[in-house]
């Protein structure tokens, strides 16, 4: 049998070196593997030193996930670290591209490190729903400090190869390749004396009450819910005050307290499913079309947004616009976010300075795009202004080149039928801001061509984002599940809830902010523009919240204009709640005869949820959504459902379906018409199913 672990003799130094591809992950056969090449470095007496090496782009990508959850083989990945550090000579390790997680642990085991320009180390484990377990929380902060460690470890962080070497998580800063450099510190090292350096020996850093509590404070507001950050925290403060024994059977025990929680399973379920949603099985042995200039029709918020996120993807991009003016400002907002790209880091200043000077223009003129791959209109929410936007495009660009519409609810459908070349139309819904929301709707019609859908993923992945795919119909999948689980808020408003207590209801449940508060922030005409739209089609049975077309009336549009739902004052961080806005409420009520009662915040949370899963069955029967990890994922990204609860799907999955469907009748008997089962939620509660049965269906394993 192959071992993944090598090990020889070069110089006077034994260099070990890991091939797992394609991440070199610390499965099984990698552990007893780097025990044995250790013990075996500790009995040469050819070696003076160990050199540890991951062959390929990255040093060791961590634990591998496939194992959690199952029966533990040894060794552990503590006890090799453990192991790597008791060796009796100098062990060196030489990162490149990545040590994140476990892998950054057994660089911490070793007793010097090189770290390679471009490289990165980190500790991703909250991300993932536990803690680092392999030490460390104990190590780093023996390294780094105690105030570093609290800016990595909570928010599952990394640095850049020079960073480690400035804050002390590397010693040397690497030339050439990892293995040229890692030999030549072993050399020095051998050369100068230089014994074993264990960071497990240092002393505990300095503890720091304050610096803490901080930390705490910080994560429990941004994080709402979510538990293991502040497990990372308290097994930091271990570092402080035991020693490394102690402070490992701390951690170990910490872990095993997050590795039980229901949020692991979800943010694990998360995780595998972001990687799911490109494996179509209609784009296997598809190929894209080439992409690399594009066009973007629309200088606002959205096409501005659009544009930048393209060019920090590499991309080429011409931006048309109305007329000078427009196409001047949309220049001035597509810079400032490039310039903020550079505040954060993201960018180079002469990155942005070439982009801006030769990948990025602005035009009056469609025929400018004459050349471009694909283009993506992000003009005003109306069919008749994009049906115009599109004959021209289909005018001016050529044979093969994509056609994209951003619409949030528009028939695509209907839109490439207008067109001579339905086939190379394509919905690319993305959600605002662009440049910083990852996620993207690709909303397919019927007549779009599979290589269409095949460039639409390919360019998601080039501008960094998730890309779903959605059939078409009102809103696709996001939006049009929305305005149910909207709708079902709107309900309980009228039946005595104020919009106040169902906002603090859903924050409490995880999400970031309540359904009114997020009125407010896109702006109260936005939503009566929705409602008008649809009034030609609305059951007369449905509920209309005519308080809210009130408060558009009254010119209440929200955040831009300092009063919506709530009242925001200048300076203010938030709104404030309006007695005003209770009052319209009860009038509303009054006019509908509709009888008040109390909600308690678990009814308000499980009517929410249940509207959501029960439209989103609706949506996975109708083929808008092809699986339920879309949904999931469609949340996650773009609505901002808690990560740790793996997205509502999965949500529903760990509440059960059974109870789920027996709370929906509940609701049907006060209210017929807006609680009506779906069809795929009995179904599955009958034959004893889950939606992540489901998945498995479509994607042949477990999540």
């Amino acid at each position: 049998m192959t071992t993944p672990v090598s090990y020889e003799i070069e110089d006077g130094i034994a260099v070990i070196t890991i091939d797992n591809p394609p991440v070199n992950a610390l499965g099984h056969a990698v552990r007893e593997g780097l025990w044995q090449a250790i013990d075996r470095f500790a009995g040469d007496d050819a070696a003076k030193a160990a050199l540890v090496l991951g062959e390929g782009k990255l040093f060791l990508g961590g634990a591998d996930i496939s194992e959690f959850g199952k029966p533990p083989k040894e060794p552990s990945l503590p006890d090799l670290v453990g192991h790597i550090e008791a060796a009796p000579k100098p062990v060196i390790c030489a990162i490149q591209g990545a040590a994140l997680g476990g892998g950054l642990e057994v660089a911490l085991g070793c007793h010097y490190r090189v770290a390679m320009p471009g490289a990165k180390l980190g500790l991703p484990e909250v991300t993932l729903g536990i803690i680092p377990g392999a030490g460390g929380t104990q190590r780093l902060p023996r390294l780094v400090g105690l105030k570093k460690a609290l800016e990595i470890i909570p928010a599952g962080g990394s640095v850049a190869a020079e960073e480690a070497v400035e804050i002390g998580l590397a010693d040397r800063l690497g030339e050439g390749a990892p293995k040229a450099a890692g030999l030549a510190y072993a050399r020095d090292l051998v050369a100068d004396g230089a014994a074993p350096h264990p960071v497990g020996t240092l002393p505990c850093p300095e503890a720091d009450d304050a610096a803490l509590e901080e930390a705490r404070a910080h994560w429990a507001r941004r994080n709402r819910g979510e538990v293991a950050r502040l497990a990372a925290i308290d097994a930091i403060e271990a570092a402080c005050a035991r020693d490394i024994a102690d402070g490992m059977a701390e951690e170990r025990r910490i872990f095993q307290e997050m590795i039980d929680t229901p949020q692991r399973a979800g943010l694990i379920h998360a995780f595998f499913n972001e990687r799911k949603t490109a494996k179509l099985p209609e784009l296997k042995g598809v190929t894209p079309r080439d992409v690399s200039r594009i066009g973007v029709i629309g200088g606002g918020t959205m096409g501005s947004g659009i544009a930048a996120s393209a060019l920090l993807g590499g991309l080429d991009v011409t931006l048309i616009e109305r007329d000078d003016a427009a196409a001047e400002k949309a220049q001035a907002t597509v810079t400032r976010t490039l310039d903020g790209a550079v505040k954060r880091g993201k960018l180079a200043e002469d990155k942005r300075d070439a982009i801006l000077s030769g990948a990025f223009r602005t035009a009056t003129e469609y025929d400018a795009l004459s050349d471009a791959d694909l283009a993506v209109e992000a003009v005003f929410e109306d069919m008749d202004v994009k049906t115009e936007v599109f004959a021209t495009l289909d005018r001016v660009m050529k044979p093969g080149a994509v056609l994209a519409t951003n619409t949030s609810y528009l028939d695509v459908a209907a839109i490439a039928a207008t067109t001579s070349r339905p086939a190379d139309v394509i919905g690319l819904h993305f959600f605002s801001p662009a440049h910083v929301m990852k996620l993207l709707e690709v909303v397919v019609p019927d007549t779009t061509a599979p290589e269409v859908t095949a460039t639409a993923f390919a360019l998601a992945k080039k501008m960094g984002k998730t890309a779903v795919r959605a059939g078409v119909c009102d809103g696709f999948i996001g939006n049009r599940i929305l305005s149910a689980y909207r709708a079902s808020a709107d309900r309980m408003v009228l039946a005595g809830a104020s919009p106040y207590e169902v906002d603090r209801a859903v924050r409490a449940f995880g999400w970031p902010m309540g359904p009114y508060e997020m009125g407010d922030l896109a702006g109260l005409d936005i939503g009566y523009a929705t409602r008008q739209r649809r009034a030609t089609t609305r059951d007369p049975r449905d509920i209309v919240p005519t308080w809210a077309d009130e408060l558009y009336h009254l010119g209440r549009l929200g955040q831009k204009t300092g009063r919506g739902y709530y009242i925001y004052e200048e300076g203010a961080r938030g709104g404030t709640e309006d007695p005003e806005v209770l009052d319209l409420i009860e009038k509303a009520r009054e006019a509908q005869g509709a009888s008040r009662r109390e909600f308690t915040e678990a009814e308000i949370q499980r009517r929410y949820m249940a509207a959501l899963v029960n439209e989103a069955a609706r949506v996975l029967e109708e083929g808008i959504a092809q699986r339920p990890l879309d949904i999931d994922v469609t949340f996650l990204y773009g609505y901002g459902f808690p990560r740790w609860r793996g997205g509502p799907m999965h949500w529903a999955d760990s509440e059960g379906l059974p109870a789920l469907l027996a709370d929906i009748e509940r609701y049907a008997e006060e209210d017929p018409f807006f609680w009506q089962p779906a069809p795929l939620l009995k179904r599955l509660v009958a034959e004893g199913r889950s939606f992540q049965d489901l998945n498995d269906a479509q994607t042949g394993d477990a999540a």
